[in-house]
């Protein structure tokens, strides 16, 4: 998986009005949970950006001050007017300890429904699954090579290695369509 540095600096006061100062002064408060202690921290908002706007999912290395931790990024809150991001909240990891998440998926094939002219629907852009950190892939390619029209592939028809799939198995991923050169097609064949 994808490693993302990230310099952080200990939040020496708490409250409403230390986090809105920190959000005049263009930095973003955050908290690291999930280890011995949670730290509350904050950091600028040009530094974080890449980590937020992006489709893809990282191990987040933060370094704050002396200390280094390694993390995944849990939760965003994001003004309901400006979108301006208000607080991020990071889970902390270890190498021996199973972490959810959220990774994206990447449809690949060439689907024998498309080429009869059906059409693609994707019903899930991401998975969340749970694994060690070392086993957490950067994306979850879905092959559709042999998915037909009116075919679909659920959580349970996947199948990969060392993750455990977390969504509901009768959730579906992706599933080809009829469309109307389907439909005229079979008509014409009748």
């Amino acid at each position: 998986m994808k490693v993302f540095e990230l310099e952080g600096t200990i939040r020496p006061e708490l409250g409403k009005k230390s986090a809105a100062n920190l959000r005049k002064q263009d930095s973003v408060p955050c908290v690291l949970y999930g280890g011995k202690e949670n730290v509350n921290f904050f950091v600028t908002n040009p530094a974080i950006r890449d980590l937020i706007y992006t489709p893809n999912v990282y191990i987040v290395n933060l370094k704050l001050g002396k200390i280094t931790k390694q993390a995944v990024m849990r939760e965003i809150q994001f003004h309901p007017v400006t979108d301006k991001v208000l607080h991020v909240d990071f889970y902390e990891i270890a190498d021996d300890k199973e972490v959810a998440m959220e990774i994206p998926i990447r449809i690949v094939g060439n689907s024998v429904g498309v080429r009869k002219g059906g059409k693609i629907k994707q019903a899930k852009r991401m998975l969340k699954v749970k694994a060690l950190p070392k086993n957490l892939p950067d994306i979850l390619e879905v092959d559709i090579t042999n998915l037909d029209v009116e075919q679909t592939i659920k959580v349970a028809d996947l199948k990969y290695e060392n993750l455990v799939m977390l969504n509901g198995l009768r959730e579906p991923v992706v599933s080809v369509m009829a469309s109307r050169a389907t439909a005229k097609a079979e008509a014409a064949a009748k």
